[in-house]
């Protein structure tokens, strides 16, 4: 079952890259708005706290994909005679 759910995470490496990235890009604003809210209006940095939570879901899930499917790839190697559906094998 965990292999299972492994494979199904990463499935689709470059869709968890792009969430990741979307992720970090989301953090990176939020950071920018918390300092923004800092140095100038403290109304800012609520925005910035708002925006934190997404970017932090988009960043672990997209991190969380991309593990999987480095994972996944030593499963393969480690154990080839195992047949699980939905794997990610280099062909």
């Amino acid at each position: 079952m965990l292999k299972q759910l492994i494979y199904r995470l990463g499935q689709q490496p470059k869709v968890s890259l792009k969430r990741f990235l979307i992720g970090i890009a989301l953090f990176g604003c939020a950071l920018a708005a918390i300092a923004y809210g800092y140095y100038f209006q403290p109304v800012v940095q609520i925005v910035g706290l708002i925006i934190l939570g997404p970017a932090m879901f988009f960043a672990l899930w997209g991190y969380l994909g991309i593990f999987a499917n480095r994972f996944a790839q030593i499963i393969v190697t480690m154990y080839p005679d195992d047949k699980v559906e939905n794997n990610d094998k280099a062909k």
